[in-house]
């Protein structure tokens, strides 16, 4: 495994880490999540990424996770990096899916029994809700690592125009943000166009979601829809009106500046987002032992030529792929 520190702090991340967004859920086959999360540890994947909503049913794979730590892992706590997040719906009534200081400090409590866990290593605002006043969600982080609950604290998907005044509360009461996270691909350029820089201007470290698209930049789609995917699936992130003629005829092009690499389109797709040096991290989902480690071979070949790059970019630079 390759690790970076993130941002200005001396933490360090694999550069691979495993996020449980998808596939660890109550839904899902418990004997194949703990087989991914084990394999993810022995393979040197110590940062483990999950949220208080992930699922299905919400708040399951928080309590799937814990379950697979006191059974398998659990001496091995200090050599891990687990994170959690809130602010998306995740009970009824007004408290449950914001950004407020009463919502923050419920979910951490909340997510920490679940997991059986004594404190995070690192706690986000999972995003900004457009109502709360930043001072109020920052003190509610600022306040988690005062009460021991986590080690560090970090914000995702916050806009470009509220990032900063983030950075800056933070670092006044001396609990710096460690990590940003945004989503980042081939396909979804916003992010490392707008975020990255002032996150790493602010010692920040950048940690990126959906580096495959939500399975677009796997090749899966290339001739059709397959039965069970996600653009199948009537919920879910990835629709069937986003696999488009054009993202689809981009990915048959990226496929075969891959294959000339080694490499699988989705190896080549990780590998192009942590290119970018700024990136402390790149979260992957698998459903699979063996697709766990179709993604570690990624570390393989890491670099990328003048001449691949402008050729990826040439592909890429198309606004019709973007999200």
């Amino acid at each position: 495994m390759i690790y970076r520190y993130s941002g200005r702090s001396s933490i360090q991340l694999p550069v691979l880490s495993l996020g449980l967004w998808h596939n660890f859920g109550s839904v899902d086959n418990f004997d194949t999540a703990t087989q991914m999360v084990v394999r993810a540890f022995d393979k040197g994947i110590c940062h483990f990424d999950l949220a208080n909503n992930y699922g299905p049913e919400p708040g399951s794979a928080e309590s799937n996770f814990g379950r697979i730590l006191r059974h398998n892992l659990a001496s091995h706590r200090d050599e891990m990096f687990i994170s959690s997040k809130a602010g998306h719906d995740m009970w009824p009534g007004v408290y449950g899916g914001n950004s407020s200081r009463k919502n923050l400090i419920a979910s951490c409590d909340q997510s920490l029994k679940r997991t059986g866990l004594e404190y995070f290593d690192i706690f986000y605002s999972h995003r900004y809700d457009g109502v709360t006043p930043i001072e109020e969600t920052m003190q509610a982080l600022i306040d988690l690592v005062r009460q021991g609950k986590a080690l560090y604290v970090g914000i995702s998907k916050y806009p470009p125009e509220l990032q900063q005044r983030c950075y800056d509360i933070l670092a006044e009461a001396k609990v710096p943000c460690l990590l940003s996270q945004y989503r980042c691909s081939m396909f979804d350029p916003k992010a490392k166009n707008a975020n990255f820089q002032i996150a790493a201007d602010n010692g920040s470290g950048i940690i990126c979601f959906s580096p495959l698209a939500q399975g677009l930049l796997t090749g899966k789609y290339s001739n059709g829809i397959p039965e069970g995917s996600r653009a199948a699936r009537a919920t879910g992130f990835l629709k069937e009106s986003q696999v488009t003629q054009e993202r689809v005829e981009a990915v048959k092009q990226l496929s075969a500046i891959a294959a000339e690499r080694g490499q699988t389109i989705a190896q080549m797709a990780l590998a192009w987002v942590l290119a970018d040096r700024r990136v402390t991290s790149c979260i992957i989902g698998t459903s699979s032992v063996a697709q766990l480690d179709s993604n570690l071979a990624t570390l393989d070949h890491l670099d990328f030529s003048p001449e691949e790059t402008a050729r990826i970019n040439t592909i890429i630079s198309d606004p019709a792929l973007f999200f």
